[in-house]
């Protein structure tokens, strides 16, 4: 089997390849597609005649090449998009809460839409019955800030 193995790396790189596909597939990180991308590589290079050691340094190049410059384009792609289209708790930031319990910069309840939240603030303790803003969602916790630290100068 090793003798086929030595004769035929383009199998190795193909199932590299699938591999790194299915990976990628239970991960959707884009990392592991980019390493994909290297193993097809490494499977041209065999197919280009290209040693065993070449077609290592062509398959870690290309993979870092991708993970350092198709990644961050294809993560800014898959990204953006007006506000409506945005899902899940994404589409709570910038909206409106309401405080049930004190926030602090540790923990405390509001408000968001007809669902309660644990809460910390940006900055100060925020009394119960203030109205604050979502600037991010962080795990299971809302992040808020007093609408008047949101407002412009």
């Amino acid at each position: 089997m090793f003798e086929w193995l030595g004769e035929n790396w383009w199998a190795l790189w193909l199932t590299v390849f699938l591999a790194f596909a299915v990976v990628e597939m239970l991960t959707l990180d884009l990392f592991f597609i980019m390493l994909g991308g290297g193993a097809l590589a490494g499977l041209v290079a065999d197919f280009a005649g290209a040693d065993f050691w070449l077609q290592i340094v062509v398959f870690s190049v290309v993979s870092l090449l991708m993970i350092a410059f198709v990644r961050p384009v294809a993560l800014k792609h898959l990204r953006k998009g007006p506000a409506e289209q945005r899902t899940n708790v994404d589409r709570l930031i910038g909206q409106s809460a309401l405080v049930i319990e004190a926030v602090s910069g540790t923990s405390g309840l509001v408000k968001i839409g007809g669902d309660v939240w644990t809460a910390r603030s940006t900055s100060e303790v925020i009394d119960p019955g203030a109205t604050v803003q979502v600037t991010r969602i962080d795990g299971a916790t809302a992040v808020v800030a007093s609408t008047a630290e949101n407002s412009p100068l």
